[in-house]
């Protein structure tokens, strides 16, 4: 059974703040958990902007009560920068051996193997994530209990050398009109880095293999309608110079994909923002998608997001 998210509340983020502000070691109290030991909170995660790890810590408290049912049941895949992003990441699937009663822990199969995940849901969670050095909060399509069926598949539109954030904006158009034939509603969101992701909800119980098929199909249909601007070729150097790779490839078991809100270890530590249909124009701009922004429209970008991934999808219009 899933346990209930904790809310957020601004004891947390006081007490985040006053640890950083004495020295970056301390312990925080979370409702409903044993006490959270965290560490250099005063540490620069991110130099370009001067951003520390307990902002960090402080801004995924803010946003919980958006993040935590998106991630609720989902394995984390854990890619931690404890030195900050310019330093060398590297990346924790299972759980520690000694890892505290209050974290939520299954074991879960993983190519023929079991392994202990961590699972998302909950405050004391994600914040001890992210006292790992997590930045961004990597889950699983698909939750404890349906593993092999994901919820959603995503097409990630990553613009390749030449291509500008207007083509990543045109490829994006012309798979919503791919969709609206299809019939078929998906949310759409800022990567956090320079594209965009569309997350496309599925029936309950749809396979791996057909949430897949459905991104490929859109992708190819993508590159077939804009080859000058969209492609599917994997090998990177095999892309044509200025075009846009629509990913589907990231629709496996055990793939991940960063959520909406979260943080990406990027040197503007900018955040994944949903957008509505109509934001998404020659005008929008990536960059102003800021962890204050994102903190300041939490409940209107909540509203967008919670909205599309309720949608109730039929693939029967894919072809």
């Amino acid at each position: 059974m899933a346990r209930i998210p904790q809310n957020t509340t601004d004891d947390v983020a006081s007490a985040l703040e006053e640890i950083e502000t004495n020295g970056g070691n301390g312990v925080v109290e979370i409702s409903g958990a044993e006490p959270l030991k965290v560490t250099h909170l005063g540490k620069v995660y991110f130099p370009k902007v001067m951003r520390t790890k307990g902002e960090l810590m402080r801004y995924y408290d803010r946003v919980a009560p958006a993040l935590l049912p998106i991630i609720d049941g989902r394995p984390l895949v854990l890619k931690r920068y404890p030195n900050g992003v310019d330093a060398e990441p590297f990346f924790q699937q299972n759980a520690p051996d000694d890892a505290p009663s209050s974290l939520r822990v299954e074991t879960v199969p993983s190519e023929g193997a079991s392994g202990r995940r961590i699972i998302g849901g909950d405050l004391y969670t994600l914040l001890y994530c992210t006292q790992l050095g997590a930045i961004d909060v990597n889950p699983w399509h698909s939750r404890i209990g349906s593993l092999d069926c994901p919820d959603y598949t995503i097409l990630d539109l990553d613009p390749g050398a030449g291509a500008t954030f207007t083509t990543v904006v045109h490829v994006a158009r012309c798979l919503k009109e791919l969709l609206d034939a299809a019939g078929l509603v998906a949310g759409v969101k800022t990567s956090g880095s320079r594209g965009l992701h569309i997350v496309v909800p599925l029936p309950p119980g749809t396979t791996e293999e057909a949430a897949r098929l459905v991104a490929e199909i859109l992708a190819t249909q993508a590159a077939h309608e804009m080859p000058k601007e969209a492609t599917v070729t994997r090998a990177v150097k095999a892309r044509p110079e200025g075009t846009v790779y629509v990913d589907y490839l990231q629709n496996v078991v055990g793939k991940s994909v960063a959520s909406a809100y979260s943080v990406r270890p990027r040197p503007d530590a900018l955040a994944s923002a949903p957008l509505a249909w109509s934001e998404v124009t020659g005008r929008l701009k990536p960059a102003r998608f800021t962890m204050d922004r994102m903190i300041a429209e939490l409940d209107e970008r909540s509203a967008i997001w919670n909205e599309a991934m309720a949608a109730t999808n039929r693939l029967d219009g894919i072809t």
